[in-house]
């Protein structure tokens, strides 16, 4: 997945004009690739605490406030996410506003919300401090939020990567590029990957300096923007972007092996005769039609996203449940090709290499039944361009089969959207090294949505 940050001066007090710059800019990353943008700290507002303490109520807002409207329908239409740093609206019971980073997924609903834990003095006498950190799950990458000195604790990001983040976000007003280089050190010290969205501008603390940008956990800088120093033609809007697809929880991960499973009993049905709406392909023999076969829960969600699609298109279900036996056999193939090709690869990287494009079968989604692979079709059952054919592998696409790899054609990119859209609002989640795999129920959807245990685990087909 590609992120990107978005550097831009913010007009003093004019949350409108804000959201509706903000809205272009998520419409513009989402065209050049990106999966989530951030923006600095206080963007919506700009970082003038005085004018936030002379209107308190002005100059807050809630996650559902009508002027995030925009930015929250540019998320939708892009199928992004984004990092909107504002002012928070005083909690029920808390002493005073918030200095908040709200989450919109690319439904354009709230993913989640930090507030900045730590203040200086100034923001002291204005917000209160929050008392959790902040996370969150997208494309398979779990992320650390922060606020400008937040990351002057080594402790923050310490505790972020305890707790099995990959991407350290962090929205900012930092006023000179020393602070910013500092950053380097974070990401080496915490093998993080870091994405740092800069203020530019002069606010109460004096100006931003700008210099936006992402560096790789070794601290080496993969992408900066502009260094501010005065007006500039055009505004001065400017997006980096860095790629953090190294850095997706995959299938190998031991937090997935260690998620419970509470097996609900949900039985398996026969797509074809239980949801005839649902295309299934042509091409694929078994004896029993085992490939065809998902649990109740997953086959209702699929139809429900089936109704979401534009008019002229619908799903395909390539493949559904998959034999526990069939998928070791897979596996094991799969690991065998990669063995022939990297001899000098040890086991252990291997294995994790494999699992990208196979599941380990001790935690194979498709061995549940909950999880699909499925394309995008016409009405009439004709092909469209998704990028990749399904059950491409990373080494014969060169990474294109990633749900958010860069670079995609733009019907292939448009396409993928619908698809993700759909299957999102329906509650399943996907696997973002293969765009076509999606699940619901299985270990993966539960550490995708933050669920304490799985609701179906590995179970035999009997026979009909």
């Amino acid at each position: 997945m590609i992120i990107a940050a978005a550097q831009f001066p913010s007009v003093p007090g004019d949350i409108e004009a804000n959201a509706a710059r903000m809205a272009a800019l998520v419409g513009e990353a989402a065209d050049r690739g990106a999966g989530l943008v951030a923006f600095s700290e206080l963007a919506l507002t700009h970082y003038d605490l005085r004018l936030i303490a002379a209107d308190p109520v002005g100059m807050t807002v809630t996650e559902d406030d009508a002027r995030l409207a925009p930015v929250r329908e540019a998320c939708r239409a892009a199928g992004i996410a984004a990092v909107v740093n504002a002012a928070g609206r005083a909690r029920e019971g808390a002493a005073g506003p918030t200095l908040t980073s709200f989450v919109l997924g690319p439904d354009g609903a709230l993913l989640t919300r930090y507030d900045k834990r730590h203040l200086s003095g100034e923001e002291r006498k204005l917000f209160t401090p929050g008392g959790a950190d902040g996370r969150f799950m997208l494309g398979g990458v779990r992320f650390a939020l922060a606020t400008c000195l937040d990351s002057s604790f080594p402790e923050v990001p310490a505790r972020a990567a305890a707790d099995g983040c990959g991407v350290y976000l962090a929205s900012a007003f930092h006023d000179s590029a020393e602070r910013v280089e500092r950053y380097a050190e974070l990401a080496r010290d915490s093998g993080l990957q870091v994405l740092l969205a800069n203020g530019t501008g002069i606010g109460s603390c004096g100006p931003a300096c700008g210099l936006s940008g992402g560096w790789l956990p070794t601290g080496e800088r993969v992408a900066a923007a502009a260094e501010w120093s005065g007006p500039v033609p055009g505004g001065g809007a400017e997006l980096v972007l860095s790629d953090v697809r190294d850095r997706i929880t995959l299938m190998a991960d031991p937090a997935i092996a260690a998620i419970p499973v509470k097996e609900c009993g949900e039985p398996l049905v026969n797509i074809r005769t239980a949801a005839p709406a649902l295309l299934v392909a042509k091409d694929r023999h078994d004896a029993r039609g085992d490939f065809a076969h998902l649990r109740q829960g997953v086959l209702q969600r699929l139809l429900a996203a089936q109704e979401l699609l534009p008019d002229g298109l619908r799903l395909q279900i390539v493949e559904g449940y998959r034999p526990p036996a069939l998928q070791r056999r897979y596996f094991e193939e799969y690991a065998e090709e990669l063995r022939a090709a990297f001899p000098e690869r040890q086991a252990q990287r291997l294995h994790q290499d494999a699992s990208r494009y196979v599941s380990p079968p001790e935690i194979a989604p498709h061995s549940t039944g909950g999880a699909v692979d499925l394309t995008l079709v016409t009405a009439d059952g004709e092909e469209v361009d998704m990028g990749t054919p399904i059950n491409a592998s990373p080494e014969e696409s060169d990474g294109a089969c990633y749900t958010g790899a860069p670079d995609l054609p733009p019907a292939a990119r448009t396409h993928r959207r619908v698809l993700i859209a759909a299957l999102t609002a329906a509650g399943l989640v996907n696997y973002p090294t293969e765009w076509w795999h999606w699940s619901y129920g299985d270990r993966y959807w539960a550490l995708a949505t933050g669920a304490d245990h799985a609701l179906y685990g590995p179970m035999e087909l009997e026979g009909e």
